[in-house]
């Protein structure tokens, strides 16, 4: 059995995600590619097909399971990343910055130090903080 795949299947048995020909697909995608994909890149990517309910199934119980996360796009359309490796079904660890490469349009997660998190005016409780750059990624720089 190929590496990547034992790598696959030890993380959904981490997860407690039941192992399925999709749910090892999808995961397979997002070691692939290593960017945020959304729902269409998803369907697009995908070796075999599989209908939009399922792979639609498949993010809602990925993410519940802390594998991957929300990233929207300043265009509204919404990706999917992989999560760090301490997120869980009880807290998703989002501090990061994400980074939209406005050349080939793909969405990164950038695991750097952030700054400290604003203080929060009282009666005002934060659940969550969004981190977005734009710009050029290293990919395309490279293209220039």
């Amino acid at each position: 059995m190929p590496t990547e795949l034992l790598q696959i299947r030890k993380l959904l048995q981490q997860k407690g995600v039941r192992k399925t020909r999709i749910r090892e697909a999808m995961l397979a995608l997002f070691l692939e590619k290593g960017y945020a994909l959304s729902h269409a890149d998803i369907e697009g990517l995908l070796p075999q097909n599989f209908d939009r309910v399922t792979i639609y199934r498949t993010l809602k119980s990925f993410e519940e399971q802390g594998l991957i996360h929300k990233v929207p796009d300043e265009k509204g359309i919404m990706r999917y990343a992989l999560c760090p490796e301490g997120c869980s079904q009880a807290e998703h660890i989002d501090s990061h910055l994400h980074f939209f490469c406005r050349q080939c349009q793909r969405t990164y997660c950038l695991h750097i130090p952030l700054p400290p998190l604003p203080l929060m005016p009282t009666g005002f409780r934060a659940e969550g903080f969004e981190w977005n750059a734009h710009g050029i990624c290293k990919n395309c720089s490279q293209v220039l």
